[in-house]
């Protein structure tokens, strides 16, 4: 039965790890977590960004995804949460462009696990081009005509192909080289980070109509 499947799981997989390993709203949020923060607190970032991909699986297996490509409002309602998320970490980067090193390493020495999680299943849902190339997956058939037990592989399978590919690189931005480049140019990285999403929220807002 697998077998049988298994041509369409790989190219749905292969739409998935397109959309993973292209630099995106989630890398750029891997790096300011793994450069400020270090390792721990981006690897669990990432386990939340897997996470809101199971919804974004499961969504698509339901015929969700290509129902939001078909009704405008839905993807307008999408658009704007995405947007007015990632100009919260536009604030964010920005605040912490302003603070002094210090600041900023006493605070993130405290920071939830929770939180960081979260952060990142928040943006893997309302991350537009995420759900685009979950979009781009239904549109070659994904696998909800299959059964059960094949879905429930479909959806394993992307959690486990995110969490691999943020995964890495979150160990990659945290190592050791990277996070003293980034307290070297802090006030720097941060800012440009402020500028991205900045600029991708505010793209994104005026795509609404």
């Amino acid at each position: 039965m697998i077998a049988h499947y298994l041509p369409q799981l790989l190219l749905a997989w292969s739409i998935q790890w397109m959309g993973v390993l292209s630099p995106g709203p989630s890398v750029m949020l891997i790096l300011s977590v793994a450069t400020s923060q270090g390792r721990a607190p981006s690897l669990v970032t990432a386990s939340g960004i897997a996470c809101g991909t199971i919804i974004l699986a499961t969504a698509t297996v339901l015929g969700l995804a290509s129902l939001f490509a078909q009704v405008a409002e839905l993807m307008i309602a999408v658009r704007l949460v995405g947007a007015v998320y990632l100009l919260w970490l536009a604030w964010k980067a920005f605040r912490n462009a302003a603070l002094d090193k210090e600041l900023v390493l006493k605070r993130t020495a405290t920071g939830s696990p929770w939180r960081s999680a979260l952060n990142g299943f928040t943006l893997q849902i309302s991350n537009p081009k995420a759900i685009f190339f979950w979009i781009a997956v239904a549109s070659v058939g994904g696998v909800g005509n299959a059964p059960l037990p094949v879905i429930l592989i479909f959806i394993a399978g992307a959690f486990v192909n995110s969490f691999a590919g943020h995964g890495g690189y979150a160990l990659l931005l945290s190592s050791g080289p990277i996070r003293r480049l980034y307290l070297r140019f802090r006030k720097w990285v941060e800012a440009g980070l402020g500028c991205f999403f900045l600029y991708a929220g505010y793209r994104l807002a005026m795509t609404v109509r």
